[in-house]
């Protein structure tokens, strides 16, 4: 059912193709949400304190992975996804190793960064130095330290999955997820409390069984590229360094990071906006919000992947309108089920967040229920947001999503939370409404471009180029 061949996606149906491509990523996405979730889910069980060290930390670690990961991974998937839709196999397998390399190389220089700054960061974070920080700053630190061990995996883990999204293949992500997160399910309260001889580590057990999932994912994904899926995706002859190659990769890969790297610079410092509006309290309903959302971004990321790599595999076939075509429907299935989800969370948002975080405080839970409800009238526009961004992506036009999450962040969502939060002292629910009313302004924003752009002639020129490499 989910087997797709270059030709089911440049000459069958859409939709097949689409939902066949989305549904295998949509569980993993999953996964992979679960392994963030299922930390605030035991956490939340020991106390406030630590749900609010693990959301200091966690758009830290994000910050990192736009640099080290997002590039690799994208930037392989693109191009693999073009010149498997062109038929040129050689070209696919000699990116798969370039973007391979270049992320263990990033990995591991940012997991340097990120173990070595962790302090200094979240002590600016929390001013700390002013006596702010206290227990959630510790916390944080030890969570962050732990955390930069895992780096290198996690980003040639992500560089292999890009390759395997790009041939078509969205059954082996999954596999590695599966792996991925089954490991740090096993371990997280192992680690976390204690169990017989291993004692209870608290926030650094939960950092160390999220590093042995990233350990054991790569593993699966390394394995299943080696033993031949997909007729062999690495060869010897691929493995050597190819100075335009890698520029290339980095051509398209590189925005995308930057647009990554926006999004988490803007979310590091709303997380200490939300402890000025709110302390923590205000910082803790922002985690829940943030952890919760990430599941219900689920099917859009999804859809998302497999819309780039359709887009993209059709450009190689010089299929122009077919790309175009699944855009538009990509856009269609995601502002219909992310509307969805916004109603059940809309409706019950107190169910939802003493479900992951039962020991709230009064205050934080009386913030996360707002924060919750707030949150769902914007998500239809992050489905239409995301699939516009993946009809770009697929035609190498990854600047314009840099530039569109540029201005959602920095010129709508930032000022509004800062400006109304902090200096004008509406409090923490300004922050809320930031949040919201930059996801709509991106996805109104995102659909007049690509509108105007494709009749144009965008797909066109994205057709000749690739059909020129």
């Amino acid at each position: 059912m989910f087997d797709l061949s270059p030709e089911d996606i440049t000459e069958g149906s859409l939709a097949r193709a689409l939902l066949a491509l989305a549904a295998p990523l949509l569980v993993q996405n999953l996964v992979q949400v679960v392994q963030q979730v299922v930390d605030l889910f035991w956490l939340g069980r020991l106390s406030s304190a630590a749900v609010a060290a693990v959301g200091l930390a966690l758009p830290v670690v994000a910050l990192l992975f736009a640099f080290t990961i997002t590039a690799p991974y994208v930037g392989t998937q693109v191009l693999v996804s073009q010149r498997i839709g062109g038929d040129d196999v050689t070209a696919a397998r000699r990116t798969a190793a370039t973007g391979l390399g270049l992320a263990l190389a990033l990995g591991a220089v940012g997991g340097l960064v990120l173990w070595a700054g962790a302090r200094p960061l979240t002590e600016l974070l929390t001013l700390a130095r002013g006596g702010a920080g206290g227990d959630v700053t510790r916390l944080a630190t030890t969570y962050l330290g732990v955390i930069a061990l895992g780096l290198p995996f996690a980003a040639a883990s992500d560089a292999v999955e890009g390759a395997f999204i790009g041939w078509g293949d969205s059954r082996a992500p999954l596999y590695v997820s599966i792996a991925t997160v089954g490991t740090n399910l096993a371990l997280d309260p192992v680690l976390i409390f204690g169990v017989g001889p291993v004692p209870a580590l608290e926030v650094q057990g939960a950092a160390l069984a999220t590093i042995a999932g990233y350990a054991a994912g790569f593993a699966l994904a390394l394995a299943l590229a080696l033993r031949g899926r997909n007729g062999g995706m690495y060869s010897r002859a691929a493995a050597r360094f190819d100075h335009d190659e890698l520029r290339e990769l980095l051509d398209v890969g590189a925005p995308v990071a930057g647009q990554s790297a926006v999004r988490q610079v803007v979310r590091v410092l709303i997380v200490a906006v939300a402890f000025a509006a709110g302390g923590a309290a205000g910082l803790a309903a922002y985690t829940v919000g943030a952890r919760i959302a990430s599941i219900a971004f689920i099917p859009a990321l999804g859809l998302q992947q497999a819309t780039q790599s359709v887009v993209g595999q059709n450009l190689g076939a010089e299929r122009s309108e077919r790309a175009r075509r699944a855009t538009y429907l990509g856009v269609t299935i995601a502002a219909v089920g992310l509307g969805i989800i916004g109603v059940i969370q809309w409706l019950v948002p107190t169910v939802i967040a003493t479900a992951f975080a039962p020991e709230l405080t009064e205050r934080a839970l009386a913030f996360s229920v707002d924060y919750l409800r707030i949150l769902a009238y914007g998500y239809p526009a992050i489905g239409v947001a995301y699939i516009f961004e993946a009809g770009f992506n697929g035609a190498r036009r990854t600047r314009t999503s840099f530039v569109a999450t540029v201005l959602q962040f920095w010129a709508v969502r930032l000022p509004i939370a800062a400006g109304a939060g902090v200096a004008l002292g509406v409090g923490v629910g300004a922050v809320f409404w930031a949040v919201t009313i930059s996801n709509i302004t991106a996805a109104v924003g995102l659909a007049i471009y690509y509108r105007y752009e494709t009749s144009s002639g965008m797909l066109e020129r994205a057709t000749e180029r690739a059909a020129a490499d």
